[in-house]
């Protein structure tokens, strides 16, 4: 039986973002397929009693900053920045477009992945669709097509329905990682799912 591992992510996460390389290190050396859900968090956070970083208490806000410290500084990645210039950031025209990119059979791992580095190492505003369309030029896509489908009310009700079957699934932060029906939250939860992977 294929090892299928469900993967619900924002692009402004940077806890998504730590979490990218490994994870998909971890697929290829288990023999796992991903599944990349994006979701928004405008729509989850309310359904599961989460809050958007600026309306969290200061202590809880201190603990954040503490803890990306940490995690830069125990995973070596000298290149992610702590605060960086665009943040908080709209992540709705990203989301779109990972959306749309998924419906056209586009690489989301990689365009994901290039996404989050624009936000979390380049200091580039993801919110711009110039910036998107940079981004999925890069990538050898068709960015004017896939901006065109990303604006589309289709997508967004895409968007949407995948937001709130995340939230039945029982997902309610970022990254959640589902495997035969088991969740595990957070990008320091990726050991114990390599150990699921291992055993199935």
């Amino acid at each position: 039986m294929t090892k299928h591992v469900d993967v619900y992510f924002t692009p402004n996460s940077p806890w998504t973002f730590l979490a990218w390389e490994r994870l998909h290190e971890m697929a290829e050396r288990q023999g796992a397929e991903l599944a990349y859900h994006p979701i928004d968090f405008g729509v989850v956070f309310p359904a599961t009693g989460g809050l958007p970083l600026p309306k969290r208490s200061p202590e809880r806000q201190a603990y954040r900053m503490m803890e990306l410290k940490r995690w830069k500084a125990f995973l070596g990645f000298a290149a992610f920045k702590i605060e960086p210039r665009f943040f908080p950031v709209d992540a709705d025209p990203a989301l779109r477009l990972l959306i749309a990119a998924r419906a056209a059979g586009a690489d989301v791992g990689a365009l994901s992945g290039a996404i989050m580095a624009a936000v979390w190492c380049e200091d580039r505003d993801i919110s711009d669709p110039a910036t998107l369309e940079a981004i999925a030029t890069n990538l050898g896509l068709d960015a004017a097509g896939l901006d065109a489908a990303a604006n589309s009310a289709a997508i967004g009700a895409r968007l949407r329905a995948e937001s709130e079957a995340a939230v039945a699934r029982g997902v309610f932060g970022a990254p959640t990682f589902v495997f035969r029906d088991e969740i595990f939250w957070g990008q320091d939860r990726l050991d114990f799912l390599d150990r699921a992977l291992a055993a199935d």
